[in-house]
């Protein structure tokens, strides 16, 4: 489904059409259901039948010929109930299978400025403990309600059909049980969904301490990430207490009218009895229905805690499936074809969520295989106008044009295949090298691979390491130094070799010697490409074709290194000030 239609249908429908897929064996579920149910009714009825007849005319023969039929039912009986439990849960499974791809489809489809406004532990809380609780809803839901269902009525009527007026007592009690049972579910519900926000919370709180363990650990702030800690998991701790508050009254509301309910029967059947309106036979037989009606009663109060939990979940899942992408592809949106690489920005202006401008009004305009330095003082713009080109973030004003295509009018897909990007802030998966450097062409083979490594200034390094390629990098790169992570992103990008390249203070982990070594290596890529570099170290800029300063959102100064020192203004001005500190 599309996020329009996710925003069209209720929160029952999109649970229901998730059933569709699997239908058959969500039908044979239900069929093992009703034969259970069937077989639980059959039972007290056969009883009586048994008392009625074959008992006091003696009929042995037949009544232990019945009763081995009986065992014989209770035996298919819990063969169906295996059924039940394996091939439902395998049903379950495969709906929580299908909501999940759809919804991590649907988190990939969301834009940066979600993920800006959005902690990860908070979406791994939704792609996981909630999902949970709506498999436990898909299988179990419909075949609690309909065993319970069929059963409760089956047994009412078979009450009636023996005596109507204690039949009649158990009816008026279930009215008034079940409007106390709907309150009470009403408050499980609430409160379980305060718990799913709380688990949310800690979720987050927990993947953040973890990510930042060892910046805690660097300034011995262990204690003050306990106490962050405490607050949120004491937030989670009274949140669950409600929930269980609420579950404890529901739990001992229907105690009380189950226990009525057989106190109900003994005395009204004891009063029948005494006018001679009851026998014990029939008597025995209402308690029999009274003990086969309270067992899905039970169920039902078990299905409430988990119709609670999954509907809270669900309506997480739909809430978030409703999120529209702050960006999509413009419906008439063409794929780019043979990029020569000419970019052109015509009066952009770009501010954030908040309204705070970045870029105001500018321009620039680069020509195919031409190579564009950006500097300037940090937070000046510089990252905000290249993270423009491939379209991570739409401008506010103006347009980005990519061969003389707005990048707006094209599918994003296209764009950033012929977009390279090596981020300021290097990310690598748990995987292998090989799996890292790949990640830039999917199916690129050992050989491609290599080459872009010895390009990257990476070779050498992974040789060294007992399994070479096939070398576990850990999470976020965390058994790599950073010079490693970072030439290791930048051979992803060699792997890639687009027509656009754009280095993001690419060469800022890596040691002089080894910059100085890939710098050769960036001219070669460079050439007969167009390459964008943000680069605070401006002894790496000065053989760019042009020279671009962003200062307060503006381009202030444009032209080669010797016009601009020779201007004396702010590209000098910081050339100076880096020649002094490191003089």
């Amino acid at each position: 489904m599309t996020t329009h239609q996710f925003q069209e249908k209720s929160d029952f429908q999109i649970f229901i059409s998730y059933f569709l897929p699997h239908r058959k064996l969500f039908l044979l579920d239900m069929f093992c259901a009703l034969l259970i149910a069937l077989i639980d009714l059959a039972f007290p009825f056969v009883s009586r039948w048994c008392m009625y007849q074959l008992l006091p005319e003696n009929a042995y023969r037949t009544f232990f010929a019945v009763m081995t039929v009986v065992v014989a039912a209770f035996a298919l009986r819990a063969a169906l109930q295996f059924v039940i439990c394996y091939w439902g849960h395998t049903f379950g499974i495969l709906v929580e299978a299908d909501i999940r791809r759809d919804l991590f489809r649907h988190m990939q489809e969301l834009s940066f400025d979600y993920y800006d406004r959005n902690r990860t532990g908070q979406l791994m809380s939704r792609l996981t403990a909630d999902l949970f609780d709506i498999t436990e809803l898909a299988h179990h839901g419909p075949e609690d309600i309909f065993i319970s269902g069929v059963t409760i009525v089956g047994s009412l009527c078979m009450m009636f059909s023996i005596q109507w007026r204690l039949a009649l007592v158990i009816a008026a009690i279930l009215p008034v049980f079940f409007i106390v049972i709907w309150r009470c579910r009403r408050s499980m519900s609430e409160a379980s969904a305060r718990v799913k926000q709380r688990t949310a919370t800690i979720n987050a709180d927990i993947e953040s301490g973890l990510s930042g363990i060892r910046t805690a650990k660097a300034f011995a702030n262990e204690e003050a990430e306990l106490e962050k800690f405490d607050v949120s998991n004491d937030s989670f701790k009274t949140s669950k207490r409600q929930f269980h508050k609420a579950m404890g009254r529901f739990n001992a509301a229907m105690e009380f009218f189950l226990t009525i309910l057989s106190a109900a029967v003994i005395a009204a059947g004891g009063w029948l009895i005494m006018r001679g309106q009851l026998n014990t036979v029939d008597l025995i037989t209402f308690s029999l229905y009274i003990t086969t009606f309270i067992n899905p009663v039970r169920k039902l109060s078990t299905f409430a805690e988990l119709f609670a939990n999954g509907t809270a979940g669900l309506h997480r899942f739909v809430e978030l499936m409703r999120e529209e992408p702050a960006m999509r592809d413009a419906p008439d949106a063409k794929a780019l074809q043979r990029v020569e690489g000419r970019i052109d920005v015509n009066h952009v202006s770009f501010s954030y969520e908040d309204d705070t401008p970045v870029l105001q009004d500018v321009n620039l305009h680069i020509q195919p295989g031409e190579t564009i330095a950006v500097v300037g003082p940090s937070g000046g713009g510089k990252t905000t106008l290249c993270q423009l080109i491939p379209r991570f973030y739409d401008v506010t004003e103006g347009a980005v044009c990519l061969d003389g295509q707005d990048v707006r009018q094209v599918t994003q897909e296209s764009l950033r295949q012929n977009v390279g990007v090596v981020q300021q802030e290097v990310f690598l998966f748990a995987a292998s090298i090989l799996e890292n450097i790949r990640y830039g062409k999917p199916g690129a083979s050992e050989e491609e691979v290599v080459r872009a490594a010895r390009m990257a200034e990476i070779y050498d390094d992974i040789m060294a390491m007992p399994e070479g390629f096939d070398t576990y990098v850990g999470e976020r790169g965390a058994l790599l130094s950073g010079g490693q992570k970072q030439r290791i992103s930048i051979a992803r990008i060699f792997l890639k070799n687009p027509p656009v390249l754009i280095l993001d203070e690419a060469t800022s982990a890596l040691d002089s010697v080894t910059e100085a070594k890939l710098q050769a290596t960036f001219e070669k890529l460079s050439r007969g490409r167009t390459t964008m570099i943000i680069a605070h170290r401006l002894s790496t800029v000065r053989n760019a074709d042009r020279i671009a300063v962003i200062h307060g959102g503006h381009i202030v100064e444009l032209g080669i290194h010797t016009e601009l020192m020779a201007k004396n203004g702010p590209y000098a001005e910081l050339v100076r000030t880096q020649e002094l500190q490191h003089g």
